[in-house]
């Protein structure tokens, strides 16, 4: 069914709007890392604290807004909230930064990980991963991801995308990686911003995760929709929920130093 819908080229134009998007987000990230707004998003509201501390995991759009419009794509920004008992903070960075098994903690949404490089706490990361609703799309991603500590109990994690390539065929003879920034547009561009705090017997995570997209052609609403509206939704839910389970089950397999205070 993707073939029913047009291919296109990412314009610079669109590229431009969502970094103005993005420097506006990240102005109101630093404040909450300042201090001058709650650490964590689950703590501006009692009833989402309360939610999220009794084990619910919660998703919402920022500040309850749709995806906005801009010229040729749609910003998408969720934000998301999970605690996990009994583990700690150390440990949950251990995990996160266990890329070459992402591929088995995050399956099926992701097929293939590995560690690219790092030094102290910059790694860059080659994930491929998979969105499906009613459409199927394989992507292979490259990542330049950095994490900071504020403390000895909280971290920030950044994670931006550097390549988004669509694939053809994947995994097939006929297997075809496009250039990146033409297909079909189902993601442009992805930054995360992550919360990790230690507390109460065990670790809140939050993702704030902003995703480009293409726009919706019309006539072709009930193909793009779902993915490029729904998926960035189900895949916060996805990868909170996995890295819930992975930690309960110890498992991540670290073959290199844990992440490093004084080198934030």
């Amino acid at each position: 069914m993707a073939q029913a819908v047009k291919t296109v080229l990412l314009s610079p134009s669109t590229v431009e709007a969502f970094e103005a998007y993005i420097h506006a987000a990240e102005a109101g990230i630093e404040e909450s890392r300042q201090g001058s707004e709650p650490f964590l998003w689950s703590d501006a509201s009692s009833e989402r604290a309360q939610q999220v501390r009794q084990g619910k995991i919660a998703a919402e759009r920022w500040s309850g807004k749709e995806s906005v419009k801009i010229q040729d794509g749609l910003i998408h920004d969720w934000i998301g909230a999970v605690f996990i008992s009994a583990t700690t903070v150390r440990d949950t960075l251990a995990l996160l930064q266990d890329y070459n098994n992402h591929k088995n903690i995050y399956k099926p949404d992701v097929i293939d990980s590995r560690l690219v490089g790092r030094k102290d706490n910059d790694f860059q990361i080659y994930l491929r991963v998979l969105k499906k609703r009613i459409v199927t799309v394989v992507l292979d991603t490259d990542h330049d991801v950095h994490y900071s500590s504020i403390d000895g109990t909280r971290w920030f994690c950044r994670s931006s995308t550097t390549r988004i390539s669509e694939v053809e065929d994947a995994g097939k003879p006929s297997e075809k990686v496009l250039p990146a920034d033409s297909g079909h547009g189902f993601l442009w561009r992805l930054a995360s911003y992550w919360r990790f705090q230690e507390r109460d017997g065990g670790v809140y995570v939050e993702c704030r995760a902003l995703s480009l997209s293409r726009e919706v052609p019309k006539g072709l609403g009930w193909i793009v929709e779902p993915i490029v509206g729904q998926v960035p939704k189900q895949s916060l839910i996805n990868t909170l929920t996995a890295t819930r389970q992975a930690l309960a089950a110890g498992a991540a397999q670290v073959s290199f130093p844990p992440p490093n205070p004084s080198s934030s």
